[in-house]
């Protein structure tokens, strides 16, 4: 059964899923207000805003800049090739970037494949959390969020990998 909760955020409000496994909750997805492709609450659903407790301690303390590392439990659906692309996310610091470039030449791409790496990338189900905000353009622009460009700008604000201070929204 997916649980689902809804937490406000500087970026607004969030909404995660989960199931409840033999160890606890792990997270399946979490999506930004206007987000492409995130999924729509359905009926079957059951809201558990208490099996999420630690998610929104955690993006509460990430927020106000005290955490740099998450450490949940996540449900992980996709593709091999999707799972590794999402692995190497998950293996980017806290306030850096890398290309898509760099992303595929990491994971012995071609260059055929770059274009493999965004749609993975964009398809991450986990934004936040599984850091894809912070894989720029090689010229260094802000590019390809499903969360939206000024989401992408405030996480790289708040990791101050930008100047600017974090927008409201």
């Amino acid at each position: 059964m997916t649980l689902y909760t809804t937490i406000p955020s500087p970026l607004g409000t969030l909404l995660l899923t989960g199931v409840r496994t033999e160890t606890g909750l792990a997270l399946s997805s979490l999506s930004l207000p206007g987000q492409r492709n995130a999924p729509v609450r359905a009926d079957t659903w059951r809201h558990a805003p208490a099996d999420f407790t630690e998610a929104a301690s955690q993006l509460d303390a990430y927020f106000s800049g005290d955490l740099k590392e998450f450490d949940l439990a996540f449900t992980t659906t996709g593709t091999p090739f999707q799972r590794q692309v999402w692995a190497a996310l998950e293996a980017l610091p806290y306030g850096t970037t890398t290309t898509y470039g760099e992303l595929n030449a990491a994971l012995g791409g071609t260059p055929a494949r770059a274009r493999a790496i965004g749609a993975a990338n964009g398809a991450n189900p986990l934004l936040i959390v599984r850091p894809c905000h912070r894989v720029i353009g090689s010229t260094g622009s802000l590019t390809g969020y499903a969360g939206g460009l000024p989401a992408k700008k405030a996480l790289l604000t708040l990791e101050g990998f930008l100047p600017a201070p974090l927008p409201r929204l």
